[in-house]
């Protein structure tokens, strides 16, 4: 019997499972965006002054966020193969969200050795979590359903919902109260979401569970068969998707590392007479998720209903194309701050939606995608690899943001405009032949 013949309750369409994974979810990325709207700023702090930081020159702060945003990412590789050979989904997740626990309440102490450990316990954490809980989602819809992708959206919905309080609320403790205060908030956070996982138990029963004794012979059976040419094929329209993903998020993720100091360092950030906290256009991206998501999977569906291209890989093409060009409003704002001093706070605004636009295209599509086209048995894996490299991508926006010490900010965010657009169209070109590689994953949505 496969995970999803048994009758799942539902909730306003959706089985109730769902909204169990939406909310662990939630709190999951609440304690990990709120650290990443403060950690780049606190780094750069300088260390003499009432909310001391580590005193770090820019180019050391941006080159440890890269390394720390890969490695949260990459660990997804071995929670992945953890849930597939040992664990199982369901559990890599609650032992995941335990390790984060420890990882941010060890954050909150103020001394430099807590500071790398608690950094280490929050990359274990999520390798064994991210990657787990998305493909849970996965399992929640059985194969055809023409809901899995606005599952993924109202999932992605619950990820920013979490990402665009922790950015107000982790920033303005942060920033105001004490950067070692904000790392103990988004602790909390992270506890109530494992609170609420190991209490909605009951509604996950049929999915992420380990395959037992009882079904190791047929495991190993499954495990042993070498790939049909139609499982190769899918996996190199995945591999050639995940190019797509690299390239996104080394753009993507200068929001906490190059634009995030840009928006401390060069944007007047007055606003009737009160500085807003630069660790508060964090927030627009998830509150442009909030308010656009359902707008732009709704958008999709429509095209898919009047037999327009709607698929997932021309989805993530656009998407790219999207979120490069808005770089061009961050070109606009290092032109203005270079001839007057500083930029308006709108140019961070502007470009914040273009991105976000960007990513519902391109990010829960690729998430629903891998579970339409990875080979069962390499489930858990291969959403691991997308998660690596996502990983890969931030490493090359630290690398990106160091960058702009030597290049300069206007040179950073032109040739990300210009690569991203290009390297879109030249995907376009081949998503045709591409398309035919999936031998049909995505015809028989209804």
């Amino acid at each position: 019997m496969s995970d999803t013949t048994i009758k799942q309750k539902e909730l306003f369409g959706h089985p109730v499972g769902l909204y169990i994974l939406f909310f662990t979810e939630m709190w999951e990325r609440f304690s990990y965006y709120g650290m990443r709207a403060i950690l780049v700023l606190y780094l750069v702090a300088q260390t003499d002054v009432e909310n001391a930081g580590l005193g770090w020159t820019n180019g050391e702060a941006l080159a440890l966020y890269g390394w720390y945003t890969m490695l949260v990412y990459v660990a997804g590789i071995p929670g992945g193969w953890i849930a597939d050979k040992i664990l199982g989904q369901k559990k890599a997740v609650l032992y995941g969200g335990i390790l984060l626990v420890i990882g941010h309440s060890i954050l909150a102490v103020e001394e430099l050795w807590a500071f790398y450990s608690g950094l280490g316990f929050i990359i274990l954490g999520v390798g064994m979590l991210k990657p787990n809980i998305s493909t849970m989602v996965g399992g929640l819809y059985e194969q055809g359903d023409i809901r899995r992708d606005k599952g993924f959206t109202i999932f992605y919905i619950g990820i920013n919902l979490g990402a665009f309080l922790s950015s107000l609320i982790v920033g303005y403790v942060g920033e105001v109260h004490g950067w070692h205060y904000g790392f103990g908030l988004a602790g909390i956070g992270m506890a109530l979401g494992l609170l609420q996982y190991m209490l909605g138990q009951k509604y996950l029963t049929h999915v992420g569970n380990f395959l037992g004794a009882s079904e190791k012979a047929e495991e190993k059976e499954l495990m042993n068969q070498p790939l049909t040419k139609v499982e190769k094929d899918r996996v190199v329209v995945l591999l050639v998707s995940f190019l797509l993903v690299i390239v996104f998020w080394g753009a993507f993720e200068q929001a906490g590392g190059l634009m995030n100091i840009y928006a401390m360092e060069n944007t007047n950030r007055m606003l009737m007479g009160w500085e807003v906290p630069a660790s508060w256009f964090q927030s627009l991206n998830a509150m442009f998720i909030i308010f656009l998501g359902t707008t732009v999977a709704g958008y999709w569906a429509k095209r898919k209903l009047k037999n327009k291209v709607s698929t997932s890989l021309f989805k993530m093409i656009i998407g790219l194309i999207i979120m490069g060009t808005g770089f061009f409003f961050m070109s606009a704002a290092s032109a203005e701050f270079q001839s007057t001093g500083a930029s308006a706070m709108y140019w961070l605004v502007l470009a914040y939606l273009l991105h976000t636009v960007g990513e519902l295209c391109i990010s829960p599509v690729a998430l629903s995608y891998i579970t339409k086209l990875a080979p069962v048995k390499y489930g858990s894996l291969m959403m691991g690899v997308y998660f690596a490299m996502t990983g890969f991508g931030n490493k090359l926006a630290g690398l990106l943001g160091e960058s702009a010490e030597g290049l300069g900010e206007f040179a950073v965010f032109t040739g990300i405009a210009v690569f991203c657009v290009a390297f879109g169209f030249i995907v376009m070109i081949f998503r045709k032949k591409l398309e035919v590689l999936t031998h049909g994953a995505e015809d028989n949505e209804h």
